[in-house]
């Protein structure tokens, strides 16, 4: 059947195996110092080993392959002893072995849910308004023009656009004073994610770089790409960078 599947470029690859923990099925085994998919049926095609690649080495395609089989990805885990970053979390699979395929494979849609703090819940319900820090449209990478003059002299704040839903004071926090873009590395081409924001370092006179991203494996490549496009523009620029929990908490 034709559908999404890992493809791994080797003539970039090189062997690093950053990539194989990120797969929660097994399904990337280093062979003669290049990354490959072991089988196709053990590869959901969703890509949580994207961001974890420092060569972009890895995309997702589509083609004839076999059906992802969950069955044979337990069978696979148990025969080779791996254990993945996904796993050892509680994450429940249903076959009983923590396997975090309960969001179809990958850590970062695993469907979870929790109750808020009684001081969340509080804030929650305060009647104090609260001002947005937001300055600027558009905001989407893909859609801002890299000559805007909000970004000339700017502090520049590139965000993974789950955080401002699990961070609560990002406006106050983080965005305050800033020019920000947003994007998902997940769902949009992070070689795209490169050019633009090589063009926007290029063109503007950023003062300084602060990405936040989730912790979640794939949400890593907004990261990488952000440090590719500082590489690549020729400039020195402060650069730091920030991970949120799913709680809402700055873990890194």
């Amino acid at each position: 059947m034709i559908r999404k599947i890992v493809q791994i470029d080797k003539d970039k690859c090189d062997g690093c195996g950053l990539c194989v923990p990120s797969c929660a099925e097994g399904a990337i085994r280093i062979v003669d110092g290049k990354a490959e998919i072991a089988a196709d049926n053990l590869c959901d095609g969703l890509g949580a080993c994207l961001g974890e690649c420092p060569q972009d080495a890895i995309t997702i395609i589509e083609r004839d392959a076999d059906d992802f089989d969950e069955v044979a990805v337990e069978k696979h885990l148990q025969a080779t002893g791996i254990v993945p970053k996904a796993h050892g979390h509680g994450h429940g699979h249903g076959h009983g072995h923590g396997h975090a395929h309960g969001g179809g494979g990958c850590p970062g849609s695993r469907a979870m849910s929790f109750a808020p703090t009684p001081e969340q819940q509080n804030a929650a319900g305060s009647t104090v308004s609260r001002q947005s820090q937001l300055a600027q449209w558009p905001v989407q990478l893909h859609l801002v023009p890299t000559t805007a003059p909000y970004f000339q002299g700017a502090d520049l704040l590139i965000t993974a656009d789950c955080v401002p839903f699990a961070y609560a004071d990002y406006h106050r926090d983080f965005l305050a004073g800033k020019a920000v873009v947003i994007g998902c590395p997940k769902l949009d081409d992070n070689n795209a994610y490169v050019t633009k924001l090589t063009e926007l370092f290029r063109v503007s006179d950023i003062k300084s770089i602060t990405v936040l991203k989730m912790e979640v494996p794939c949400c890593g490549g907004i990261a990488m790409a952000a440090q590719r496009a500082l590489a690549d523009c020729g400039k020195e620029i402060p650069f730091k960078v920030v991970t949120v929990s799913i709680r809402g908490e700055i873990v890194g």
